[in-house]
């Protein structure tokens, strides 16, 4: 009977904590256990005396569950050591965190996910007129991109390309038709940057930027009335180019430490005495800045005689500067990667700017760093996801063609197990990563600033186009190191690190950013207890404090219990919110985010204010976290296209490979934790069977590899919204024109081989042993035919490019002014 009471004490308290029962349900419960306990084992009931002592723990509880008398034992002293050992949130990073909202990724931190946050997202689509864009001016400018051209000749688009973009609005989508742009949604944009980004990396960064963090989104979103009539419709047409000018010399990720500077005082402006802004800065990087006409620039504004009435120090402000102003210097040219869109140095000398060039008037003086930040967590969810995802999705396309096209030892190269592994990892990843791409931008449509959430996916995406373009350069081999007209790869490849650094350099972005301001932003209740233990005001904020800390405790016996019940019972009781195909890896979903929930909440916990130091580990959570997301929208892209049973493999395969790498993550948090006790409850919590997931295994990446090899309803919807040309003249539409071709004479060249096997007919240089076949009656006329097609089809696509000597040394040849540089 004892053991019976013991366990089913045990079982409740259990419930309780999966529930997050409020203390004074607790109590109540060990009331009535310790009453049980003395009836049923001790054969009466002694509420007093001796007997009564069982009965404390209950009456400590429900007495604690009284907010004041909580406070004064029990949350005041906890209060008063929090507010010593926290480190102070700077105003920048309070601005960040400030700047965006919290969606699925607050559900992910939970540990116990709404699936409606998720799947109530809309699904990716366009309007008619987005559509008719897409399929109208967007067809037509990819059709007139050549990129060696851009590259290699000029070092920028053609004169008519840049013209066509301008007059056809490509500049101004995101501003409102009120303004005269095109008033496109996030998802539009993201596709339209796609689209134009797989014919040219360097035109889409131009269509890109000026639709990212610039000039017309801060106008739009703070301007004053006589900065957006005057600039908006302009920029939305193309008579301004504008760049906005942040990172320096002393201030790149830390693009708050920069040292430009602007001082309030008066000056003259166009003959008259006014108040304005004296600047000095220098600035680098700065894309588009070599052929702007606006330029928008950060800087810290200081006001030493308090003319604004705003203080000395007024802090981070934003102006907006016509290039030919006179003191502004720009016009020079980086070269980053060797990519031919616009990107160089700025400066300016004691430039004197009137406050009405202030966006936002001077209203907005020293809110600069808000304005950014709101703007870059709607822009990075945009711009490089979209770049990074497209990279992979033209490499599954090309790739897929050659690897079927290209034949080696009698087999198309793709049928290898060596070459179908690296070409598996492409097919997952681009129906991954176009999933979390259209997710992420439908959530920015519908009015999310996910500031978390782009900045993971902007490291993750930009990082897989790295490693497939990788994979895409080894399977074609020779054909993708020897640049030329006909590479359709090397573009891309080339522009790999630009990607990684910009926007937030992946390395920091990752193990500095993604999860040590995810927790602050995304978990139930960490800033509420930081922002409660930083109020000036000790009262409200000890008040403040404790409703978060109670909760927060709640939280962490639910992350116990809960880690350790899904984990035993491997998620079979974990929520779901389908009872079809994908019930499973939502419950596996669930089980994982648990584990994730109480995980990052010890991290947090233990670490505090070193969490920033600890980066190693905090990239490994920010992995996890991204795991989960990619997982997730993995899932609803599924559900989005209509639930094909043609693509449930490799949903499958994507789902095993983010549990392995999500295992192996916690493994290495688990190996490194500087607290060894809690490391071993946390393992045992996780791991109770031990670490054990394997990622999709080699069949299945064999036969997601095999179904890319032809033309397919499939193929297309793997690579959906890419420009696609069947012209044999087109560097990307010969490898379409084979593969036709090649599908075509299939049945004919089995014969043929077999044949050649047998020793029936000789190979030879030329294609006489096309005609011996005949011959032999091995294959008919018609067949012959197919098969001399395919043959000179697939001889243009494996042809690569030469050049005369003299040509190459165009290319090493430099504008660059090396004695500049080095006074830079």
């Amino acid at each position: 009977m004892a053991l019976f009471l013991i366990l089913a004490g045990l079982g409740v308290l259990f419930v309780l904590a999966l529930l997050e029962a409020r203390l004074i349900l607790w109590g109540l419960v060990a009331l009535g256990f310790a009453a049980i306990w003395q009836v049923l084992i001790g054969g009466a009931f002694e509420p007093i005396g001796l007997g009564g002592l069982a009965y404390l723990p209950g009456i400590l509880l429900i007495a604690f569950s009284v907010p004041l008398v909580r406070r004064l034992v029990i949350t005041a002293p906890i209060y008063g050591a929090v507010k010593k050992i926290l480190p102070k949130v700077s105003s920048t990073e309070q601005e960040a965190l400030d700047a965006g909202t919290v969606g699925w990724d607050a559900e992910l931190f939970s540990g116990k996910p709404k699936w409606n946050k998720l799947l109530d997202v809309r699904k990716p689509t366009l309007t008619a007129e987005e559509r008719a864009f897409m399929d109208g001016p967007v067809e037509e400018a990819c059709a007139m991109i050549d990129d060696w051209d851009t590259r290699h000749n000029r070092a920028d688009m053609p004169e008519e390309v840049w013209t066509f973009l301008k007059e056809n609005k490509f500049l101004g989508m995101l501003i409102s038709k009120e303004h005269g742009g095109l008033g496109f949604s996030a998802q539009a944009q993201s596709m339209i940057v796609s689209k134009v980004a797989c014919r040219s990396i360097a035109a889409g960064i131009s269509v890109m930027v000026p639709n990212s963090l610039g000039p017309g989104e801060l106008l739009e979103k703070y301007g004053t009335p006589a900065q957006k009539d005057k600039y908006l419709e302009r920029l939305a047409n193309g008579l301004e180019v504008p760049c906005f000018a942040l990172t320096g010399p002393h201030a790149g990720s830390d693009a708050a430490g920069m040292r430009d500077s602007g001082v309030v005082c008066y000056g003259k402006h166009e003959g008259k005495k006014v108040l304005g802004v004296k600047l000095n800065w220098d600035k680098r990087y700065i894309t588009l800045g070599p052929v702007a006409t606006l330029l928008g620039l950060a800087f810290n504004l200081y006001d030493p005689e308090n003319l604004l009435g705003k203080g000395t120090d007024i802090g981070i402000t934003l102006g907006l500067i016509p290039t030919n102003h006179k003191g502004v210097n720009i016009g020079r040219r980086h070269f980053p990667s060797r990519s031919a869109f616009m990107n160089g140095p700025n400066s300016g000398k004691d430039v004197f700017i009137p406050l009405d060039w202030i966006i936002g008037g001077t209203d907005y003086c020293g809110q600069g760093w808000r304005m950014l930040m709101e703007c870059l967590s709607t822009g990075r969810a945009i711009s490089l996801p979209a770049i990074g995802t497209v990279s992979i999705k033209q490499a599954l396309r090309v790739t897929s063609a050659y690897a079927r096209i290209r034949r080696q030892f009698s087999i198309p190269v793709g049928m290898m197990e060596g070459v179908a592994e690296p070409f598996a990892r492409i097919v997952k990843d681009a129906y991954m990563y176009e999933g979390s791409r259209a997710a992420t931008a439908a959530m920015v449509d519908e009015g999310q600033k996910p500031s978390v959430i782009s900045a993971l996916l902007k490291y993750r995406t930009t990082e897989a186009m790295r490693d497939r373009l990788n994979d895409a350069m080894d399977i074609h081999g020779g054909r993708a190191i020897c640049d030329g007209p006909a590479n359709y790869l090397f573009s891309a490849y080339q522009a790999v690190p630009v990607a990684i650094t910009v926007e937030g350099a992946n390395i920091l972005t990752r193990t500095l950013i993604t999860f040590a301001q995810g927790a602050l932003r995304a978990h139930p209740f960490l800033y509420s207890e930081i922002s409660a233990a930083q109020n000036d005001n000790q009262k409200e904020g000890l008040k403040a404090f404790d409703k978060a800390f109670a909760g927060h405790t709640a939280f962490m016996l639910r992350n116990i219990c809960g880690s350790l019940f899904h984990n035993i019972t491997l998620g079979a009781f974990a929520s779901t919110p389908t009872q079809g195909p994908l019930k499973k890896h939502y419950q596996q979903l669930h089980r994982y985010a648990q584990n994730f929930a109480l995980v990052g909440d010890w991290v947090v916990v233990v670490l505090g204010g070193d969490i920033k130091r600890k980066q190693m580990i905090s990239g490994r959570m920010a992995d996890i976290l991204s795991d989960l997301y990619l997982w997730s929208t993995t899932l609803k892209r599924w559900e989005d296209d209509g639930s094909i049973a043609e693509d449930l493999p490799v949903v499958e395969a994507i789902v095993k490979d983010r549990i392995a790498a999500i295992e192996a993550s916690f493994q290495k948090v688990f190996a490194n934790f500087p607290n060894p006790v809690m490391t071993f409850v946390m393992r045992r919590l996780v791991f109770p069977f031990g670490a054990y997931a394997q990622p999709s295994n080699d069949r299945a990446n064999y036969r997601l590899a095999k179904s890319m090899l032809m033309h397919s309803e499939q193929r297309d919807r793997f690579t959906r919204d890419l420009y696609i040309s069947f012209d044999p003249e087109d560097r990307t539409g010969v490898l379409e024109d084979a593969l036709k071709k090649v599908e075509e004479a299939a049945d004919a060249e089995k014969k043929f081989i077999r044949a050649l096997k047998k020793g029936i007919i000789s190979r030879r240089l030329d294609r006489d042993a096309i005609d011996d076949a005949v011959e032999q009656k091995i294959i008919n006329h018609n067949e012959a035919g197919l098969l001399r097609a395919a043959d000179e089809a697939t001889d243009n696509v494996i042809r690569v490019d030469d050049f005369a000597s003299d040509e190459l040394a165009k290319v090493g040849r430099s504008g660059a002014n090396s004695g500049h540089i080095a006074a830079q």
